[in-house]
Formats: C-alpha cells, sequence, structure tokens
C-alpha cells in the first residue's frame, strides 16, 4: 500500500517507522482510504436539506477549491466521481474546513465530519481529511431556464457546466461582490415592458425568476481589486468592460448557494468558476460599445437625458451636514451625485463628453440639482463647460424662474428638469411654461411626488418652423405614495404618475407656452415601462411612443434588477410624428457596469485609476434618447387669448 496524506491528526507516521509532526498533516500507512463511508449523494437526499445530519464519513473528488482564512469561502467542495444515477440528488458537497489549506483540486479525500445545514447550504465540518489519490469527474450540464424554482438544489455543491450561450443580463453587483447575472435566449425584459400589467406580467416575471443564475468569483468580500469578470477572461477596467448582453458559452465551475461576502448580497445559488476544477469562463463583447451616436438624420436634434443626480454642492465624506436645499433657499436637503469637489472632477467631463458627443440643438434634463439659475448654480456649471469645450455661447439655458417671475418655479424637490439648447439653431418664442400645480405634483397624493413639468416652444432659425418641447420626471415605482404597490407589476405610484399625465395632457391642450403649434415632443424620466397606465394614457390622448413606433419591443434604456425596458421617452404629437426623421438610444449608460462610473467611495486607489476615463461611457444609469427632426417651415399664428 503506498503512503497517503491525512490532515486533522496530530502525528505523521510513515509506513509505521517514524513520526513527524507539521502542523495538521500527517503521513500514514493506515487503510482508512478504504474504510466504510457514505455518499455524498446519501447525505444530500433528494430534499431541499440535507438527508443525513450529524456524525458522518464520505469520499469524493475535490471539485472546487476556496481553502484559507476569510474572504475564501473558509472549505471546499467534493464530488462523488460516479454517482447514483438520480437526476433529484446531488453528487456534491461542500466541507467546512476553518482556516486550513489542506485539499488541492483532482484530489480524492475522505472527509469525517458532522453533516447539516448552514445558511441553507448542506455542508460537512472537517474533523479528519485524508488525500486517497486523484480522481476526475465530468461536470454536469445544467441549462436554463430551471424548470422550477428548488431545481438547482438538485446540483447544489457539484462540478456543473452551463452549455448554452448564456447573456450578462445584470452587473449591478459587479463592483461590490464580483458577482453577475446571466439568462438565456437574450437578456431578460422588464414584465411591464413587454406584456401588459396584471396577470400577464406576473406571468412573466416567474418565467423571468427562473430564468437566471449568479456567476461568481472565487471570494466573500465586498468591493473585490481586480474585479475579475470583464471581457475575453480579463478583470474588468475602463477600457475593458463588461456589457449587458455580452456572452459566454460553456462555463464550467461548481454551483453552491451562498452569499457573496454581505448580507446585502443575499444566499442564491451561485456558479464558480474560479477556484473550480477546469473551470472556465470567457465573455464575448457580443455587444459592442457604440464608437459614435446613433444616426437620427434630420435637420434638428432633439435629446432627452436623465443625468443621474448632476450636483455642483456636496456634503463630503464622511456626510455628516446637508449643504443642499429642497429648492432655492428651501429647507436643507441630503446632496446628490458627487459627495466631493474631487468626485465632481470626474462626473461632469463624462456628462460634458456624453452631451458634446450627441451635439444635440435642444437637449431635455432630468436630475439636475434644484438650485436656481445663477452663476453658481448646476444649470449655469454645465452650461459653461459644454462652452469651453466648444465655443462662447453655444449652449444656453432656460430660466424658468426669470422667465415666469416665480421663485422655484419647477418645484421644492431636490431635483429638478431642466432645458439646455444651441442659439445659433433654435431660438425660444412664446412663454416658458411650467405646470407645478398640487394635481399635477402630487397626483392625487397628499404630498408632492412628481417634479414640476416645463414647455418651450422653439422655432427653428433657418426655416420659421416651430415645434415645443415639454420636459417631466415622473415619481420612482421604489418611491412610497399613499396606495401601495397593487401587484400588478407597475410598482409603486403608478396612480400618482397616472393622474400627473392626465393633468399634462389637459394642460397642454390650453396651449401653456402661448403658441398654438401643434407640434410637440414630450421627453423626460416618466418612470413608467412602456406597457403601463401613464404611456397607455399618453397614447389614449394622441401622442406617439417614437421608441416603440420606430424601433420596435427591443428598445431599452433601463435595467433594474437584471430587466430591461426603458422608461425615458420621445412622445410626439401626431403631426410631429410625420415630421421625425429618426429615433434612437445612445446605449453609452445601462449596459455599462455601475462600477464604472465617476465615484472613488468603495474603491481602492488603484481601482479609482483602473475603471475611470473622462468619457460618454458609463456617465448615467440611464440611456440618452435621442430625436432627428425634419420640421416643416410653415409659420404658426399665436394661440387665441
Amino acid at each position: 500500500m503506498e503512503p497517503f496524506l491525512r490532515i486533522g491528526v496530530s502525528s505523521l507516521v510513515l509506513a509505521g517507522l517514524f513520526s513527524y509532526t507539521h502542523g495538521l498533516l500527517s503521513f500514514s500507512t493506515s487503510s482508512e482510504c478504504d474504510l466504510p463511508y457514505t455518499p455524498i449523494y446519501k447525505i444530500q437526499g433528494s430534499g431541499m436539506s440535507a438527508a443525513i445530519t450529524g456524525d458522518v464519513a464520505t469520499k469524493g473528488v475535490v471539485v472546487g477549491d476556496y481553502e484559507g482564512p476569510t474572504p475564501a469561502l473558509r472549505g471546499f467542495y467534493i464530488h462523488d466521481p460516479s454517482g447514483d444515477g438520480d437526476v433529484n440528488t446531488s453528487d456534491g458537497i461542500f466541507v467546512f474546513n476553518a482556516n486550513n489549506d489542506s485539499v488541492r483540486l483532482g484530489e480524492v479525500v475522505r472527509v469525517v465530519g458532522t453533516a447539516g445545514e448552514f445558511q441553507d447550504q448542506t455542508q460537512i465540518s472537517a474533523a479528519s481529511i485524508t488525500r486517497c489519490g486523484t480522481g476526475t469527474v465530468t461536470p454536469t450540464d445544467v441549462t436554463l431556464p430551471f424548470a422550477s424554482a428548488t431545481e438547482a438544489e438538485r446540483y447544489e455543491g457539484m462540478l456543473v457546466r452551463l452549455p448554452q450561450t448564456l447573456y450578462v443580463t445584470e452587473h449591478f453587483q459587479l463592483g461590490r461582490f464580483g458577482q453577475v447575472v446571466l439568462s438565456s435566449g437574450g437578456r431578460l425584459k422588464q414584465p411591464t415592458h413587454a406584456t401588459t400589467p396584471g396577470a400577464a406580467a406576473n406571468a412573466l416575471q416567474a418565467r423571468n425568476n427562473l430564468n437566471r443564475i449568479i456567476l461568481d468569483d472565487a471570494l466573500q468580500n465586498q468591493n473585490p481589486d481586480p474585479i475579475l469578470f470583464g471581457r475575453n477572461g480579463q478583470p474588468l477596467s475602463a477600457s475593458n468592460t463588461l456589457r449587458g448582453g455580452d456572452t459566454a458559452t460553456g462555463i464550467v465551475g461548481v454551483m453552491t448557494y451562498t452569499w457573496a461576502g454581505n448580507a446585502a448580497s443575499g444566499n442564491a445559488y451561485r456558479v464558480r468558476p474560479m477556484g473550480a476544477l477546469n473551470g472556465y469562463v470567457n465573455f464575448v463583447a457580443a455587444n459592442p460599445r457604440p464608437a459614435t451616436p446613433p444616426a437620427v438624420g434630420g435637420t434638428l436634434r432633439v435629446v432627452g437625458f436623465n443625468l443621474l443626480n448632476f450636483f455642483n454642492t456636496f456634503d463630503g465624506l464622511p456626510d455628516t451636514v446637508d449643504n443642499c436645499t429642497y429648492g432655492l433657499g428651501g429647507a436643507p436637503a441630503d446632496c446628490r451625485g458627487a459627495d466631493t469637489p474631487a468626485e465632481f472632477d470626474r462626473q461632469w467631463p463624462k456628462t460634458v463628453a456624453a452631451i458634446l458627443a450627441m451635439n444635440p440643438d435642444v437637449l431635455g434634463l432630468n436630475e439636475l440639482e434644484n438650485d436656481g439659475y445663477g452663476p453658481d448654480s448646476a444649470i449655469a456649471f454645465l452650461v459653461n463647460k459644454l462652452n469651453e469645450a466648444t465655443a462662447p455661447g453655444t449652449y444656453a439655458f432656460i430660466d424658468a424662474d426669470a422667465a415666469t417671475g416665480q421663485v422655484n418655479a419647477l418645484g421644492t424637490d431636490a431635483i429638478k428638469v431642466g432645458l439646455i439648447y444651441k442659439p445659433a439653431r433654435v431660438t425660444p418664442v412664446g412663454q416658458t411654461a411650467v405646470l407645478n400645480t398640487p394635481a399635477f405634483v402630487n397626483g392625487g397624493d397628499s404630498a408632492p411626488r412628481n417634479r414640476a413639468s416645463l414647455a418651450q416652444a422653439f422655432r427653428q432659425n433657418d426655416n420659421g418652423a416651430i415645434f415645443i418641447v415639454n420636459v417631466n420626471h415622473l415619481k420612482s415605482k421604489g418611491s412610497p405614495c399613499d396606495l401601495p404597490d397593487q401587484g400588478d407589476g407597475q410598482g409603486n405610484c403608478n396612480a400618482v404618475r397616472t393622474r400627473a399625465v392626465q393633468q399634462l395632457v389637459a394642460w397642454l391642450a390650453t396651449h401653456p407656452t402661448g403658441i398654438a403649434d401643434p407640434d410637440i415632443l414630450l421627453i423626460g424620466d416618466y418612470n413608467s415601462y412602456a406597457q403601463e397606465d401613464p404611456i397607455a394614457t399618453l397614447k389614449k390622448a394622441g401622442f406617439i411612443n417614437l421608441l416603440e413606433a420606430r424601433l420596435g419591443p427591443d428598445a431599452y434604456s433601463y435595467v433594474f434588477d437584471g430587466q430591461w425596458g426603458y422608461l425615458d421617452y420621445a412622445l410626439a404629437s401626431a403631426s410631429l410624428n410625420a415630421q421625425v426623421s429618426g429615433v434612437a438610444e445612445y446605449h453609452i449608460n445601462a449596459d455599462e457596469p455601475n462600477v464604472l462610473d465617476y465615484n472613488t467611495n468603495f474603491k481602492t486607489p488603484n481601482l479609482q485609476v483602473l475603471l475611470y476615463a473622462p468619457d460618454q461611457y458609463r456617465t448615467s444609469d440611464h440611456d440618452p434618447v435621442v430625436v432627428g427632426l425634419n420640421l416643416r417651415g410653415e409659420p404658426q399664428p399665436p394661440a387665441r387669448p
């Protein structure tokens, strides 16, 4: 009999001739490897928890080695080399080994210890580990979607292969936990983007829940450096991204059931290729970055853009004071966006790069700091930077307060909408109009919810054509409102958003800009997916959803919980629709991992450099919407009083 290595005893005896102690490692010529054991699949059973608990001895091939102190998983996975042929029982199991580093991939080991559940994963807490040579395991194929929410349990602890081409459908936790979510058949769609709210949307949500799996790295830590999942087997960086819709085929890893280093990540089934026997993952750039903005044609270009909190007032780190206000001169408010001037100096160059790449003639904005229109305001800062990068006077902004004679004409929320334009291309005409009535802003609730609406008529300088741009930002789905979530897929505040657009339609019919031109373009963040009540209300009123009409059901500008759709709209009146030369989303944000943004917090000094570029990619979490117009030069009379 050849010697073998036994771990977990205090002395080492080789061929019975001598003993030697070195940490926890022991050599012996005993026949322990040939002793009876309980197969892994008997311990696992076919249920959601261990079929056998307490003292056990088992044996298997090491298919996942995640040993060592935290942030390692502090153990390893073993897999029965032959299994029992029962698809309902797992042939793999986790062995908890504290801080020890005792085994190597491909070794056959005999484990004696205590079987049980830890955070709903079956494991053996090792008392002794004996090396018994080497072995091989053929990965078990696992395909998406799962047949049920419990199907993945049958693969817990096993070496698996994902033979399909899978798509990156979420990377929100890539920077924090080193994980991405994959789906089959393409990215997952938001249910109420693809189908009607209610039973149909809930059914699609249930299908989506079965068509996803987390791909995780080998560690249980937060904010890893490097971030392992970039394209082509290389770590993530500003120049080596991982975009939504990128693909990987034939992934090999261990199916674990753990969290990812913090309770916020949640316990879930996770395939871990790093640290696995013959582990493999290679992401392919199936969704290339757009090198240039999409072509939309026309003689004018209008853009709607959610800036993700463009603030030039800061609370600092740690955030112990509220230096911002709810509107000009309002109550103290927490500053959003950049925490420090240094972060802001990383934010604004990306914002400027994105805007200048699109070269808009009219730009409707969401999530501007609501701090007035003075020389130090956020909107003035942005316009100044745009002009510094082009030429003085290239861009100007609409001052809603001065135009209406109101202070905080656009409300007293922490953020507001805005309009920027090129004076050389268009001229504001009529009167600047705001809809800030309680009926609109509250949307029927007991407190303000929506941001005030801004409308402005413009004349195209070279042909005299007039059109009206209206910018809106309705209340988000995650916000509290008087009426709770109705469980139909539309989220919180759906009634508030719906009542608001009813008020908006009625207001626009009164020609609030003083211009009775029928060519109206609604842009902004409506916090509603394409099949939801607010958009249905606007369509019923005669507005055409240009993204739906021109781009079809695969259009998207936003991802939440790994499901794609759009909240950002361009809706045209019937007369303007005939003059739209093109519409597109500029996919520079939603596809990109949020860890590539300007923020420095939770990033090592190395990652602060490696993950940042002063370019247009990951400027915001929303993609801009770009509209091309070929306006007819037909002068319009002013509205009757």
